[in-house]
Parts: C-alpha cells; structure tokens; sequence
C-alpha cells in the first residue's frame, strides 16, 4: 500500500485532502501519510489533517510513498521537479465521479477533479492540474504541467501547450491552441491562438496590455 503525501498545505491542499480520499485507488493502492509545505505553520488554526512531514525542499522520498501536488502557477513544475530530482514519483489521481471517454490517455501525476469530463479520443499529458466541473472535448492535446480551473471548457480540438494556467469558467473554442506559459483569466471566451507569455481575457479575448 502506498502512502500519499500532498505538496502544500493551503487551501488547495487541504481541497486534496479531501479530492484524494474520493478519488480512485484510496485504501486499495494508497492511503493519507501527510502534507509537505515550506510553511510548516500552514496548517495551525486548522483540524482533522494529517501532519505537515517537513517542507518541500528538504524532504527526502521514501520507497512506498507516492505524491501529488497542489500547487499551481509558476511554482508547480519546480515543486514536483525537486521531489522527481530525489527519486520521488507521483501518483495520477482521478475522482470517483470523472467521466473519461473512450481511447482517452492521462499522463503520470495528473489531477483530474470531480465531476470533470474528458472526451473522446483526448490525449492528457504529465503533472497537470485539472480541477473540478471542467470540460476537456474530444480529440484534445494537454501537454505537462498545466494549470486549468473549475468549469473550464475546452471545446473538441483544443490543443493546450506546457504550463499554462486556464483560469475559473473560460472557454477555449473548437481547435484553439494555447501555447506554453500563457494565461486566460477568468470567464474568458478565446477564439483565436494565445501567444506563448501572454495573458489574455475578456470576451472575445484579447491580449492584456
């Protein structure tokens, strides 16, 4: 049985905690050990956890244990990295209640929220984030480490680079790319390609000045 220890230790983390208790493998293939959080006070004021085990930074991985992180943004590829760099792997977690439709292929340390929806065909790629209520349409391309928030819609087609962060309630039409270390605010409806670095919002989207 492996033991799952969750990066961070804040809202989103604690969200995991409970994410992980209903997703599939609990107390099969895994069980709750704890968090590791560079602010080893992150949980005080709160209750019914598991312990804080140390921080990211100098925790050393064991052999039963698997992780997942909570952690989005810029920080998220460096968190993970820093625990794969000390032999650590990461556990991809999907919730009892996603749908994913036929052919779909979801890459090692992906988070797959609940009640989230994946079409036909989608191809999801490692250590992304994709949080609860969203829509990924059929024949998607995700790549690694992407962010994209609760009731997303990505429309069939939709080819998502690295490391982008989708935003709460946008939309990304039928065959729009978005490329690596972009950003879409929320409730955006984005009908064209978003360059790489840009930030984007609105309705339709435009480039944030």
């Amino acid at each position: 049985m492996k033991q799952l220890i969750i990066i961070g230790a804040g809202g989103m983390g604690r969200t995991f905690y409970d994410m992980a208790r209903e997703s599939v493998g609990y107390e099969t293939e895994y069980v709750m050990k704890g968090f590791i959080d560079d602010n080893l006070a992150a949980l005080d004021g709160f209750t019914n956890y598991p312990p804080i085990l140390g921080t990211i930074s100098d925790y050393q991985p064991a052999a039963d244990e698997v992780f997942v992180c909570s952690i989005g943004g810029s920080a998220r590829r460096k968190c993970m990295e820093d625990i794969i760099s000390k032999g650590g792997s990461f556990l991809t977690m999907i919730h009892k209640t996603a749908r994913l439709g036929t052919n779909v292929v979801i890459g090692e340390g992906t988070v797959i929220g609940a009640f989230t929806s994946i079409g036909a065909d989608a191809k999801i790629g490692r250590c992304n984030l994709i949080q609860s209520y969203t829509v990924i349409g059929h024949d998607s391309r995700i790549g690694d480490y992407n962010r994209i928030d609760t009731h997303v819609t990505l429309v069939g087609g939709t080819i998502v680079e690295d490391e982008a962060d989708i935003h709460t309630g946008a939309m990304i039409s039928h065959k729009v790319v978005i490329e690596s270390n972009s950003r879409v605010a929320a409730c955006s409806f984005v009908i064209r390609r978003v360059k790489s670095g840009t930030t984007v919002l609105g309705n339709p989207a435009k480039k944030l000045l």
